[in-house]
């Protein structure tokens, strides 16, 4: 039976629980143990799919096609974790199973509550991860704050699993904050009201991780014990790491929290073999150099917009490279107002045109990949960052101004870009192409190089836009080639016939990127960069 550990967060929001919970997993796999992570987000969506990326964070999407929170992410990055849809709860998910049962009469007339029936769905989907995976510890971050409303059934559920899994079987880890004022001095009273705020529910939080600036000393870790019911052992700090996320593995073991679990869950004496973390960040500090790489996207677009994006680059520069990443956000509508655009991409050693939605942006994104295609600068284009390739080449080589997608230009007599469904010959239905997919690659294409020759792999997609086959004759006429097809015949990636670097996909390569296993179209392309 797999053990439990509960991740929950208070006193404010965004102290890090995705990054608490995916370095514990990733100290008890480096223990010799399999994990499981799931995220329970209280938000009414059914899934991440409609939620703004400057709101919420970018769209994680797993290998069978769930759009999910960007935490899910983080989880397969620091953590050797296959991640379905079942690792990703929301509320809208449990009312929707909830109320379909009910209008199938699976509840035989009894009135539908709050208690049991959506804390029994809670909890069947957490306990469903365990049984599914078979994982020695399913770790189960809650996400919110300890107080909101919306909060209430899953940590009701969690309650409710604590107590009949018993505490050899289950813990609650709570990360809370220890706010700095000015003069250096740390207040520990806001998670003293934060932990009272949660011993009301019904949940005495095993051990606590305290976000702060500097580590805490003896003295107040006692102080928080003691008002906070828990051992001065079961405090711990989660200090503001000096350059990567990635430190915090090893300052968590260092402190000694692995052991604590092990010893509270009863698993038993382990040694933590560290040596991948040690090695990532041993090239992390010590660089040969630096690559520095443009990322273009929207106006005052966030870096959780394209997290995963930055993170694989990240992965390829330091493990396949040792170098250190600069990367420098580009804002597409600033190349608009402007005749001459070389100011923009001055420096760079390669330019990176991630996924983008709606049409904001789209002239100054058309810009950089035609300096791109003049100037020889490596280029990585995903998903609509490949469909710009042949808007691009349409309009600037065979002279077609009014070539565009579908999305944004219905009238228009050049649509290289459109739904399926609008193209000749095809007949797929306009819907999101969601998850794995076997894509086929063309020998002798850089792309099936960077594949090690490889004749077909398999990447995750979120796309619902397509080039139209009937332009292909066209695009390579100008230098643009397909380099991959789908097996329905759509085409997955095109490359720059006359240029060093320059390839465009249709898949999403990110979302299989970890620190210590860079993907390899991540590395070719650092890797062009650093010849360039």
């Amino acid at each position: 039976m797999s053990k439990y550990i509960i991740v929950t967060g208070g006193v404010c929001s965004s102290l890090g629980k995705g990054v608490a919970a995916s370095s514990v997993g990733s100290l008890l796999e480096c223990c010799g143990l399999s994990v499981a992570m799931m995220k329970c987000d209280p938000y009414i969506n059914v899934d991440a799919g409609n939620m703004s990326p400057y709101q919420h964070g970018e769209v994680y999407v797993t290998e069978d096609g769930a759009e999910t929170d960007l935490d899910l992410g983080t989880y397969s990055r620091f953590t050797n974790v296959s991640l379905t849809k079942l690792n990703s709860v929301t509320t809208g998910k449990v009312y929707n199973e909830v109320i379909s049962n009910e209008r199938s009469g699976r509840y035989n007339g009894r009135t539908v509550q709050v208690i049991p029936h959506i804390t029994d769905e809670i909890k069947r989907r957490i306990l469903a991860v365990g049984s599914h995976t078979g994982a020695d510890v399913v770790i189960v971050e809650i996400g919110g704050t300890v107080g909101d409303i919306e909060l209430i059934p899953f940590l009701e559920a969690a309650r409710q699993l604590i107590r009949e899994l018993g505490k050899g079987n289950a813990l609650s880890l709570y990360l809370t904050l220890v706010p700095m004022l000015f003069g250096g001095e740390l207040k520990t009273k806001p998670t003293q009201h934060s932990v009272k705020k949660m011993q009301e529910i019904g949940i005495q939080p095993d051990i606590l991780l305290c976000r702060t600036e500097n580590p805490l000393d003896e003295e107040l870790r006692k102080k928080i014990a003691l008002f906070c019911n828990v051992e001065p052992s079961a405090v711990f700090t989660s200090v503001d790491v000096n350059s990567t996320v990635y430190e915090l593995p090893l300052e968590f073991h260092k402190q000694g929290l692995d052991a604590k679990i092990l010893s509270r869950l009863g698993l038993g004496d382990r040694q933590a073999d560290l040596r991948p973390w040690q090695d990532f960040l041993g090239k992390f500090n010590k660089p040969r150099g630096t690559v520095v790489i443009g990322v273009m996207g929207r106006q005052n677009f966030q870096d959780d917009c394209y997290k995963s994006v930055r993170e694989s680059l990240l992965h390829a520069a330091v493990s396949a490279h040792n170098m250190k990443l600069e990367i420098r956000k580009i804002e597409a509508e600033s190349l608009e107002a402007v005749g001459d655009v070389s100011q923009f991409f001055e420096g760079l050693d390669g330019l990176l045109i991630p996924d983008s939605y709606g049409q904001r942006g789209f002239l100054g994104m058309l810009a950089g990949v035609k300096y791109a295609r003049e100037h020889k600068l490596p280029y990585l284009g995903i998903n609509s960052g490949m469909q710009l390739m042949a808007i691009e080449s349409a309009r600037n080589i065979l002279g077609w101004q009014d070539a565009d997608s579908t999305e944004f230009v219905q009238s228009s007599t050049h649509p290289v870009i459109s739904l399926p469904e609008e193209q000749v010959g095809l007949a797929a239905a306009g819907i999101m192409r969601l998850g794995a997919a076997t894509i086929q690659l063309e020998g002798g294409s850089r792309l099936a190089a960077v594949y090690d020759g490889a004749a077909q792999i398999s990447e995750r997609h979120r796309s619902k836009y397509a080039f139209d086959r009937r332009y292909t004759q066209d695009m390579a006429d100008c230098g643009l080639v397909v380099a991959a097809t789908a097996q329905d015949g759509l085409v997955e990636a095109f490359e720059w016939q006359d240029h060093p670097w320059g390839i465009g996909v249709q898949f999403h390569p990110e979302f299989t990127s970890r620190p210590t296993k860079p993907h390899p179209l991540f590395v070719s392309f650092v890797a062009a960069a650093l010849k360039k």
